[in-house]
């Protein structure tokens, strides 16, 4: 049984088809997926489909590439106030550097408000981290939220990750492992501990390697579980019980609703 941790199913084409992408995913024995927002505009639709499939739970953010405004995270803390028992995090958030609008000065205003929500209301928090982990390590440090959260997509380096393990942080393993180039990120993902790592997709996003130019899915969760056997030494069945494990440790609301 695998849960997948963070895949955008309020984006073309699922939200199409989303009858078929939760059967295709189930046949996968992807049991839950959790869905995060990217802005306030999908607050509602995402909110939505985790009250209409009972695999799909929702997390509620604002993601740090995209432009927001002061209310929206208003906004947010309305939606929080209603303790919506299918959203169990707030994310996706975090900085990026990769990007120049908006300023890291801007996403950093965004990223500070939405740690105090985190705090106030203790709900883990999903991070979308580019480019910017020390600016990321320095402000999870100062935050001591009591939920923590993840480090989505990570692709650093083995230093990097253990910072954020440090802290109590859990890494997300994704599709970049899948690809033989990514050496830094295999090794670290290789030495990690087991008990720090969860998988996901970020689908439709971050296709595996072979699969360039296509639409990720939930179900290639399953290949990504395949890669992450091939890196690590313990046994299959070890490495597939302690991922769901962290996963229910990271997410405490995940089943409990």
């Amino acid at each position: 049984m695998f849960i997948d941790t963070h895949c955008h199913l309020d984006f073309p084409p699922f939200m199409f088809d989303m009858p078929q992408t939760l059967a295709n995913a189930q046949q996968a024995k992807v049991k839950a997926l959790i869905v995060p927002t990217i802005s306030a505009a999908h607050f509602d639709r995402v909110i939505d489909l985790a009250n209409q499939h009972i695999a799909i739970y929702a997390a509620l953010g604002l993601h740090p590439i995209y432009q927001h405004q002061q209310h929206d995270i208003d906004k947010l803390e309305d939606q929080l106030k209603q303790q919506h028992h299918r959203v169990i995090a707030i994310g996706e958030i975090g900085l990026d550097r990769w990007v120049s609008m908006p300023t890291i000065e801007e996403q950093a205003i965004f990223f500070y408000a939405q740690l105090a929500l985190a705090k106030k209301y203790q709900l883990p928090v999903i991070l979308h981290s580019r480019r910017a982990h020390d600016l990321l390590y320095t402000a999870l440090k100062e935050a001591r939220l009591p939920q923590v959260g993840v480090i989505h997509g990570f692709s650093g380096s083995f230093e990097q990750a253990m910072q954020f393990i440090r802290l109590g942080y859990f890494i997300g393993v994704g599709g970049t492992i899948t690809y033989p180039r990514a050496n830094k990120t295999r090794q670290a993902i290789a030495k990690l501990p087991l008990t720090s790592l969860v998988l996901e997709t970020d689908a439709p996003d971050m296709p595996l390697f072979g699969y360039q130019g296509q639409i990720n899915r939930p179900e290639n969760i399953v290949q990504i579980f395949e890669t992450l056997c091939q890196l690590r030494n313990e046994p299959k069945e070890t490495i597939c019980d302690q991922i769901r494990l962290n996963s229910k440790t990271l997410f405490p609301l995940l089943f409990s609703s």
